[in-house]
């Protein structure tokens, strides 16, 4: 099988790459189908702007006033559009407008940046799952993901939440990572300090109440798995923290009074509610995985073998998400909690289907994720 720099191509693998390219597939059709909205010329224009003319103004650098849901999302619709106009020497002013009518593909190009996110966190979140309960949690947690309809929708429109739910998952999983690397030689803790100041820049830059929340985390799982290496948490968190600050002053271009309205606005409040999740678990498309999470946590609560660090850690962080509100900005954290979800599920089905009670979990599971695609295809236009 080929390999590249280590990286080994096999059957796991290509069956995941078989499963993103579903998701990707089902992306492709939704794209097909759609048409421009405000919306994309809103993110298009601002994005452009950020990239190609920043232009300073009180509390923010372009004429799209102050922005309290993060930059990252902007910066991702723009950028295609910004290269497709440098590689097609078109001129600066050229309005989103005029490239419609000049180019047929400028949806794709606007709505790319979200659907590679998309697949990069089902990336993430395979590589996760395999790691922690083998082939088969990894691939229950990716079928579930790539015919989940809140992902699909996600990955098909600008947004900041499909970033927000990478961000957060690549940064809490990572910090994990940083704290079993402490127990091992020095060496290998650099590359994970740089990964994990990265991915809380990235979520800094999504949405800064998912920040908020990734720091305070990351610093509790260290606290709790750096087991005699804890001296060294507050100088790894301290170097992670002004990287992360650097990275996001980066993202403002440098501009102090720009940069400031990170800190003066109102996107880092958070409360609790049990309403998003209760219409989340109760639609009709999310019925599936509402079984399947059902059926894990009955599982999980009475039986000893599933209740590890692995499996407790994914649920208590998709309740935490789950029920948490903004109110200081319309999100979705019940897009951030569904990786943490599927994740549990996973390692509770992935547990249960090394007894002997296989063959039913087997018929059992296949079933749901017959009827999570089943349900995702019809979801289509």
């Amino acid at each position: 099988m080929p390999t590249f720099s280590g990286f080994q191509f096999k059957r796991p693998q290509q069956l995941a790459a078989l499963l993103l390219l579903m998701l990707l597939a089902q992306c492709l059709w939704i794209f097909h189908r759609q048409t421009l909205t405000s919306r994309d010329y809103d993110f298009a224009r601002c994005g452009r702007e950020m990239w190609e003319k920043p232009n300073p103004l009180a509390g923010y650098f372009t004429t799209c006033g102050n922005l309290p849901d993060g930059t990252m999302g902007y910066r991702v619709a723009g950028l295609p559009l910004t290269l497709q106009r440098i590689l097609a020497d078109q001129n600066a002013d050229t309005s989103t407008w005029e490239m419609r009518h000049e180019l047929g593909y400028v949806l794709l190009l606007l709505h790319s940046g979200f659907l590679l996110t998309g697949i990069f966190l089902g990336g993430a979140l395979w590589w996760v799952t395999r790691r922690l309960y083998g082939n088969i949690g990894g691939f229950i947690a990716l079928a579930l993901y790539c015919f989940c309809p809140p992902v699909i929708h996600a990955c098909t429109y600008p947004n900041n939440e499909i970033l927000t739910a990478f961000g957060l998952f690549a940064s809490l999983y990572t910090a994990m990572g940083v704290a079993h690397a402490m127990q091992g030689p020095r060496h290998k803790w650099r590359s994970r300090i740089v990964l994990l100041t990265l991915t809380l820049a990235f979520t800094a830059a999504s949405h800064v109440a998912a920040f908020l929340l990734a720091l305070l985390l990351s610093i509790a799982f260290l606290v709790y798995l750096a087991v005699g290496r804890r001296a060294y948490i507050l100088p790894i968190m301290m170097t992670a923290g002004i990287g992360t600050l650097l990275l996001l002053f980066a993202s403002y271009d440098f501009s102090l009074d720009a940069f400031s309205y990170f800190f003066r606005s109102g996107a880092g409040r958070i409360w609790f509610s049990l309403q998003p999740a209760r219409h989340w678990f109760l639609s009709l498309p999310n019925s599936a995985v509402t079984l399947a999470a059902a059926t894990a946590l009955l599982l999980y609560l009475p039986t000893r073998r599933s209740r590890y660090f692995g499996n407790t850690v994914p649920l208590l962080l998709a309740i935490l998400f789950f029920t948490l509100i903004t109110p200081g900005i319309s999100s979705e954290p019940t897009l951030w909690a569904v990786p943490f979800l599927l994740t549990f599920i996973a390692g509770v089905f992935a547990d249960f289907l090394e007894t002997r009670y296989r063959p039913v979990f087997l018929v059992m599971t296949g079933s749901l994720l017959l009827l999570e695609a089943a349900l995702s295809l019809l979801a289509l236009p």
